[in-house]
């Protein structure tokens, strides 16, 4: 195991073992990791589950190949698959797992594609504008950058990064790349802090996080994949299972939180005097709103700070 390993600390695991700890005691469990990551998560897990059968998915190979080691000493009991996460069904299929009893998804850009510099994913060091997670994957940041219209640029920096000046900054763009291609995550940071209003650079951390941020939902095309995502990984759950959702910006957690709610709704229609069976609600919300990680948490893991957790149980067969 390498540094980034042994220092990687999972976010929010204690609440996240306990939330998940009923479903996973049910004897024969299976647990689907769809963002395994480092495998932090999973490995605190199957320590504590000794009868636990985890599925591990991610779509960046390195970090497969990296939780792989951190998970040997529970291979046996392991099963690996390069994919992403709005495949599980097919993954479980083709791994004989018609139910499973939990599902964890941690959202978000993981530590090792953050602390990797080549991957192009911070703005705080100078590489190639990539942020693929997959990177057998086609499109990089950079293409989105040089090829995309103002119109184009401008709606995914104001819906994936919430930025006010998506505007200002896509015009930007556009001047710098007609005098040559944007390739790098310094130029690229340093055009949108010019582009922003001296005033509104003093606050709020660096100027160049909400652009991140919408390039790598849009290179990765996370908000569409979670909306797949959620139904189709509740659908697998078997009764009494679980599912735990970490979210690490707004727009993640309002799909998480729409997509739990509606499950955990009862949809008879109003007239009716008396509830109908089949419009039962089929998860019961085990959160009250999204739980945040503690300030000792914070304090010890800054990358926790953003983090919001959501979690239901599945109480009827659909």
């Amino acid at each position: 195991m390498g540094d980034t390993e042994a220092a990687h600390v999972p976010v929010m695991l204690d609440r996240v073992a306990e939330l998940l700890a009923p479903a996973l005691a049910a004897p024969g469990a299976v647990l689907v990791d769809g963002t395994l990551g480092l495998g932090g998560h999973s490995a605190a897990l199957l320590a504590a589950h000794p009868r636990l059968r985890l599925i591990g998915i991610d779509r960046d190979r390195t970090a497969l190949a990296r939780s792989e080691r951190r998970l040997a000493p529970f291979a046996d009991r392991v099963h690996l698959a390069h994919a992403v996460y709005d495949e599980i069904p097919r993954v479980l299929d083709e791994a004989g797992a018609e139910r499973v009893h939990g599902v964890l998804l941690d959202l978000g850009v993981s530590s090792p594609q953050l602390d990797e510099a080549e991957r192009g994913f911070a703005y705080s060091y100078d590489a190639p504008l990539d942020m693929r997670m997959d990177r057998t994957q086609g499109r990089t940041a950079a293409d989105v950058v040089n090829d995309y219209s103002a119109a184009e640029l401008t709606r995914i920096l104001r819906e994936y990064g919430e930025e006010r000046f998506a505007a200002r900054i896509a015009q930007a763009i556009l001047r710098e790349r007609a005098a040559a291609p944007i390739t790098s995550t310094r130029r690229l940071a340093e055009l949108v802090r010019d582009a922003i209003p001296a005033a509104t650079r003093r606050t709020g951390g660096n100027p160049a996080k909400r652009t991140f941020q919408a390039l790598r939902i849009e290179v990765n095309a996370e908000l569409a994949i979670l909306e797949r995502t959620l139904p189709a990984a509740v659908a697998r759950l078997a009764v009494g299972g679980r599912i735990a959702v970490l979210s690490y910006h707004s727009l993640e957690d309002r799909i998480t939180k729409r997509a739990l709610a509606a499950l955990a709704t009862d949809t008879t229609p109003p007239d009716l005097p008396v509830p109908l069976p089949d419009r039962q609600p089929e998860l019961r919300l085990l959160t009250r709103g999204a739980e945040q990680p503690s300030e000792e948490e914070n304090a010890r893991n800054p990358r926790a700070a953003s983090a919001r957790l959501r979690a239901a149980e599945r109480i009827r067969e659909p």
